[in-house]
């Protein structure tokens, strides 16, 4: 069935075009990310859909059957209604039988109460309040009574999105679910249940998330918005990342030949005269358009900076015993941690755990209860925080930038502009001529990221870097990071950034506890699961008869590993077949990479993609297999 037709929809702000002749249809079922930087219009898209915004020209058609359904950014609510009431604010038939069910219990009125039963019946409401129960507690929300206007922003968050989630069971009419950042403000237990729920749920979902791991478990397809364009991906994350490539190292082929093409049209052009037969009429024409094509910019400026940021010495940052409560709540007890040079840690742990109030009290922003703090004499810190940045409403992006410095220096005396480092984090020329006031959220956001970076930091203290950053910039950023030679601590949700950037995990689980952790997020995540079925194991030995230990005789008994044994006849007959397969899977690797190096139509760019990958994994199954039949 298809929910949605889009036919050559452009939309421009003044001199800005942010999309040009885009078409694109949703049908039934499909789960699809949209991926641009902050400024491309991704926002502007959804609301268009919504029929908030009006295109410039194009057309939009809405199947008829169906109810389009959107979580903003931007919530809107009555601060005087409690959350219980605020989610029975729904305009739906099932959530309206409901509450005249919950008005029938209190009346005498019998054929109100008969006219009540019968629509719960009809609507097949009487589910709906176990369910809208069950995601409340799931999102953490369980003072009903609370008034909206006494919650935090990550709460309201949660309360909007459990009312959406709601209203997407209670309808029966097919439904069209856009979602703008669900994953903000969220923990990552919620973030995982939220995950789980969206890549099980039977809906159609228009997604924007800078959670890469939440985006490849829940679409399976992928919008890139880029250049006014828009370009179709399907299949995982990383698959779109190598269309994309495909993409530009073919467009820069085609802008070598144009290039070529340009110099001898040029010189052609000057030595003709005014007038024009309709031949040269033709081929001036021709000129124009390769001339568009030959100046077409790609480039893409790299983060392989050798920084010149000032010195380490051998005294980093030492905290010893550090305590801190507010009242009754205890959120740091006896702390105590010696940062290294070049240290990369994460911060973890539910909100309102402490987390935010540890990275004040390193920096002296807030005062500990007890305990000491040792900051190496040559440490400068660089802190993002949550609050935004301060700027003139009338400023421009780059005078805001200089007035820090004109240059950013490099090793070796080098230096880069201004300019050239806003073009790093994707600052194109006409966007830092633009007052600051004009910029979308996201970025400003990350205006205020480069900010802190353009000083030159040795420390850097980052909290929640990725909210409302977009993917391209959370690429350039996580670049710069690996490549940042100071050190480092990040306070993050993001389980791909935090995957790609740390080794180290401090934990706040809470009552002061604050774990220490050696590895990435993933396996911090993976340790706790472990230890949650540890529990079991050991409350269900104490039940049963003690079990002696075993004696040393015994112990020495138990082989550390099991015997090899003989392939059998079908398994050696399988080992003969693989070793000839793979050099043939991999000779059509070859191929098909070498037809993609010289393709420049998308849909056949697609195609090969799609057989790229089937081959690939086709031939790291087989590889796997060899290696478990060598091992027996």
């Amino acid at each position: 069935m298809n929910y949605v037709s889009v036919e050559n929809l452009t939309k421009s702000y003044g001199i800005k075009v942010l999309f040009e002749n885009i078409s694109f249809h949703v049908n039934e079922g499909d789960k699809i990310a949209i991926v641009a930087k902050n400024g491309s219009g991704k926002s502007t898209l959804l609301k268009i859909l919504m029929g908030k915004e009006i295109a410039d020209s194009g057309t939009v058609t809405i199947n008829k059957d169906i109810q389009v359904v959107l979580f903003d950014q931007e919530i809107e609510f009555d601060s005087d209604l409690t959350i219980d009431e605020f989610m029975m604010t729904l305009d739906s038939a099932p959530i309206q039988a409901l509450k005249n069910y919950h008005k029938s219990l209190l009346s005498t009125d019998y054929d109100f109460i008969e006219k009540a039963l019968a629509e719960m019946e009809i609507h097949k409401a009487w589910d709906l309040e176990n369910d809208m129960a069950q995601i409340l507690s799931q999102l953490k929300i369980t003072d009903l009574d609370a008034k909206m206007g006494t919650l935090s922003g990550g709460q309201i968050k949660r309360v909007a999105l459990a009312k959406l989630l709601t209203e997407t069971r209670a309808e029966h009419r097919h439904t069209l679910l856009i979602m703008d950042e669900p994953t903000n403000h969220l923990d990552v237990e919620m973030v995982e249940w939220l995950e789980s729920y969206l890549s099980k749920a039977k809906i159609t979902l228009i997604l924007v998330t800078h959670d890469r791991y939440f985006l490849d478990a829940v679409c399976g397809i992928i919008w890139e918005m880029e250049d006014k364009n828009l370009y179709f991906h399907n299949g995982s994350y990383a698959t779109y990342l190598e269309n994309k490539m495909i993409r530009e190292d073919n467009m820069n082929s085609t802008i070598d030949k144009a290039n070529n093409l340009y110099r001898k049209e040029l010189e052609w052009m000057r030595r003709q005269p005014k007038a024009r037969t309709t031949k040269s009429k033709s081929r001036q024409d021709d000129f124009y358009e390769t001339e568009k094509i030959a100046k077409t910019d790609t480039r893409k400026e790299s983060l392989e900076l050798d920084f010149e940021m000032k010195r380490l010495g051998n005294k980093i940052l030492e905290l010893r015993d550090i305590s801190k409560s507010y009242g009754d709540k205890l959120l740091l007890k006896d702390f105590s941690y010696q940062f290294q040079r070049g240290e990369k840690v994460g911060i973890v742990g539910k909100n309102g755990a402490g987390k935010s109030t540890l990275l004040n009290i390193i920096q002296g922003l807030e005062p500990r209860d007890s305990g000491e703090i040792e900051t190496g004499e040559t440490i400068k810190f660089g802190y993002f925080s949550q609050k935004g940045l301060k700027y003139k409403e009338d400023e421009r992006v780059i005078d805001f930038i200089k007035e820090i410095s004109e240059n950013f220096p490099l090793a070796n005396g080098r230096t880069i502009s201004a300019s050239q480092f806003l073009r790093l984090f994707l600052f194109d020329d006409q966007t830092q001529y633009s007052p600051i006031s004009k910029l979308s959220g996201g970025e400003k956001r990350r205006l205020h990221l480069m900010y802190i970076l353009y000083q030159n930091p040795n420390f850097l203290i980052f909290d929640e870097p990725t909210n409302d950053l977009d993917l391209p910039t959370l690429t350039v950023l996580e670049n710069f990071l690996l490549n940042f030679q100071g050190s480092l601590i990040i306070v993050s949700h993001d389980r791909y950034f935090m995957d790609r950037i740390v080794d180290h995990i401090l934990a706040f689980e809470g009552e002061g506890k604050i774990r220490d952790f050696i590895g990435n997020f993933s396996e911090y995540r993976e340790n706790l699961k472990l230890e949650e079925k540890a529990p079991k194991a050991v409350v269900a030995k104490k039940v049963e008869t003690p079990v002696p230990a075993p004696t040393p005789a015994a112990v020495s008994t138990v082989p550390s590993q099991a015997p090899k044994r003989k392939l059998s006849f079908k398994e050696q007959r399988e080992l003969e077949t693989i070793d000839k397969e793979i050099p043939q899977l991999e000779a059509q690797r070859a191929k098909i990479l070498d037809q993609l190096n010289n393709e420049s139509e998308y849909d056949k760019i697609a195609k090969l993609s799609a057989e790229l990958e089937a081959i690939s994994e086709k031939l790291e199954n087989h590889e796997m297999r060899w290696l478990e039949l060598q091992e027996m």
